[in-house]
């Protein structure tokens, strides 16, 4: 099952790429944030934004306090820790992350 899982936007990574960090309750994942950027804008106006992130991309912009909510729904229905635990996998050498 895929879900979106919201996440704070730490860094730009590559603006020309539109790739920037995510941190998924401490997992930091390569994120594509086309999706979410503004046109005219620089990306790095997005560091600290939450966004709601699914397969490899943010899809939309959500606020901190819709984020923790959604967190803390996920984690009690257990979905969260599968989805995390593929972050993490996904993440190790080798894997492409």
């Amino acid at each position: 099952m895929c879900l979106g899982i919201p996440g704070k936007v730490t860094r730009i990574v590559d603006a020309e790429r539109y790739l920037a960090i995510v941190d998924v309750s401490g997992v930091s994942r390569e994120t594509n944030v086309i999706c979410v950027a503004e046109e005219g804008k620089p990306l790095e106006e997005l560091i600290g934004s939450w966004v709601l992130l699914h397969v490899g991309f943010a899809m939309s912009r959500i606020d901190e306090e819709e984020a923790k909510k959604t967190l803390d729904v996920l984690e009690q229905l257990g979905d969260v820790q599968d989805e995390l635990q593929a972050m993490r996998d996904s993440a190790r050498p080798g894997n492409g992350a």
